[in-house]
C-alpha cells in the first residue's frame, strides 16, 4: 500500500526510475481527492471521480488504497502536512510552539481544512460505527509528536502544568474541536493561544 508521501510496501526493491512516477501518480491522486471533496463535497468524491480528475485508474487508486475512506483520509492527511506542519524543536519553547501550532489549527478550522475534516470523520462514523480509522490513519502520529513535546516542557520546567501530557493535550485540541463542531463561540488564534496558556501554564 502505498503511504500519504508517496511510499510504499517494497518500493526500495523497485527500479530507481520508477520512483518518481510513483511518487506524483500518488500525489496526483491525493490532490485530486482533497481538491474534490473540498469544491464538490464528500458524497461526490467517489473513486471513480478521483479516477476522472486525477487520470489515474481506479484499479491502481484499489491497488494503493484499501477502501475509499482510507484515501479520503490520507488526502487530508497530506493537505493537513502541509498547512499545519508539525513544529519542529528548534523553533522556540515547547509552550511557544504549541501556541503557535493551536493557533494555526483554529484558524484553519475557518475554512475548508474545518469542513472537510468533519465531513472525513463523520464519514468515517457513519461507514464503520467510529472514527478509529480516521485516529489510526491521521490523527495518532501528530498527537503523539504534540503530547511528546508537552511532556518535554514538563521535564525541563518550562510547562508547569501537572498531570499526563495526553491529557493536556485532549484539553487544548478537544475544546477547540468541540467548539468548532457546535459552534458554541468563535474560535480565534488568540483564543487558541490563550487556551495553551491556561491548560499548560508556561513558566513565566
Amino acid at each position: 500500500m502505498v503511504t500519504a508521501n508517496g511510499g510504499g510496501d517494497g518500493a526500495d526493491s523497485a527500479p530507481r526510475r520508477g520512483r518518481p512516477r510513483s511518487i506524483e501518480t500518488s500525489n496526483a491522486i491525493l490532490e485530486s481527492a482533497y481538491a474534490l471533496m473540498a469544491s464538490t463535497g464528500l458524497a461526490a468524491t467517489t473513486i471513480d471521480a478521483v479516477a476522472r480528475h486525477s487520470g489515474v485508474s481506479k484499479m491502481t487508486i484499489y491497488k494503493w488504497w484499501p477502501s475509499r475512506e482510507a484515501l479520503l483520509i490520507d488526502a487530508f492527511l497530506r493537505h493537513a502536512a502541509q498547512m499545519l506542519p508539525l513544529p519542529p524543536a528548534s523553533s522556540g519553547s515547547p509552550a511557544a510552539r504549541a501556541r503557535r501550532h493551536a493557533a494555526a489549527y483554529a484558524e484553519a478550522l475557518q475554512g475548508e481544512f474545518g469542513k472537510v475534516q468533519l465531513a472525513v470523520i463523520s464519514e468515517c462514523i457513519s461507514k464503520t460505527g467510529s472514527a478509529e480509522l480516521f485516529y489510526a490513519r491521521y490523527l495518532q502520529f501528530r498527537r503523539d509528536a504534540l503530547v511528546e513535546m508537552i511532556a518535554a516542557g514538563q521535564n525541563d520546567g518550562s510547562i508547569l502544568a501537572e498531570g499526563p501530557a495526553e491529557d493536556l493535550y485532549d484539553a487544548i485540541y478537544g475544546s477547540l474541536f468541540y467548539r468548532y463542531v457546535f459552534g458554541i463561540a468563535p474560535i480565534t488564534p488568540t483564543y487558541a493561544r490563550n487556551l495553551v496558556d491556561l491548560v499548560l501554564r508556561p513558566k513565566a
